[in-house]
C-alpha cells in the first residue's frame, strides 16, 4: 500500500533536521501557512505530518507559541563525519547501500507511477548537470536516491530515508575531486534511468548494484591513500 502523504512529509522535514541541518534541536519550524507552501501540501497534512514526529519525540508543540525540534533529540542518527574517519567504514557503508539501493531501484521500477518515473528522470537529469559541470551535487544525489526509494512504496523503507541520505551525503563529501568516481557516476546513472524509463525492473537493479560496487571501489582506494 502506497505511504499516506503525511508519512511522506514527515520524512522529509525529518531530513530537514538530521541530514540538512536546516533546524537544529530547538529550533522553531515556519509558520504552518509558510511551510504547508514550502512544502506544496494542505495544512491538514502538514499537522498530521507534525503529529506523527511529535509522537515519536523529533518534535515539540508549544501551545501559543509554535513547533519546535526537541532540545534533546538523538534518534539514534548517524553523525556522518565521526563515521566517515574511522577506516573500513567506507566498505560498511557502500555493503549497506548495496544491500538497499538495487533493490529499492527494481521496485520502484515495477512499482512507481508515471508522474514517479517522470519526476525520478527528471531529477536524474538535473544530476547529471550537475556531474558535467563539476560542481557541488549533494543535494541533487539525495534528491535522486530520495525519489527512487519513496517510489517503491514501502512503508519500512521510507524509514530509512534520512540514514540513506546521509550516507549519499557522505559518499559526495570524500568524492570531491575523484575524476574517475564522477565518470563512472555519470554513466551508471544514465543506465539506471534507462532501464527505470523502461520499466526493466532486472535491468535496473544490476544498473544500480554496479553503480555501488564501482563507487564503493573507487571510494575505499581514495580513503586508504589518505590513512
Amino acid at each position: 500500500m502506497p505511504k499516506a502523504l503525511s508519512e511522506l512529509i514527515a520524512d522529509d522535514i525529518y531530513a530537514m533536521i538530521t541530514v540538512e541541518k536546516r533546524f537544529n534541536p530547538g529550533d522553531k519550524l515556519p509558520n504552518e501557512n509558510d511551510f504547508s507552501n514550502e512544502l506544496n501540501v494542505n495544512r491538514a497534512t502538514l499537522r498530521e505530518a507534525i503529529r506523527i514526529l511529535s509522537t515519536n519525540g523529533v518534535l515539540e508543540i508549544k501551545r501559543g507559541k509554535g513547533t519546535f525540534v526537541v532540545e534533546n533529540l538523538t534518534g539514534g542518527e548517524l553523525d556522518v563525519m565521526t563515521f566517515a574517519n574511522k577506516k573500513g567504514n567506507i566498505k560498511d557503508l557502500y555493503e549497506m547501500r548495496i544491500i538497499i539501493e538495487p533493490e529499492a531501484a527494481y521496485y520502484a521500477t515495477l512499482r512507481a507511477t508515471e508522474n514517479e518515473i517522470k519526476n525520478i528522470i527528471k531529477l536524474g537529469n538535473i544530476l547529471e548537470e550537475k556531474i558535467v559541470e563539476n560542481v557541488n551535487r549533494t543535494k541533487e544525489e539525495q534528491e535522486f536516491h530520495k525519489a527512487i526509494a519513496k517510489a517503491t512504496h514501502n512503508g519500512y523503507l521510507n524509514k530509512l530515508i534520512p540514514i540513506l541520505l546521509q550516507a549519499i551525503y557522505l559518499s559526495v563529501v570524500i568524492s570531491q575531486n575523484n575524476e574517475e568516481l564522477r565518470i563512472e557516476t555519470l554513466r551508471d546513472h544514465r543506465l539506471v534511468m534507462q532501464f527505470m524509463e523502461n520499466r526493466d525492473a532486472d535491468g535496473a537493479r544490476t544498473a544500480m548494484r554496479l553503480h555501488m560496487i564501482h563507487a564503493c571501489k573507487l571510494m575505499q582506494e581514495a580513503v586508504d591513500k589518505k590513512i
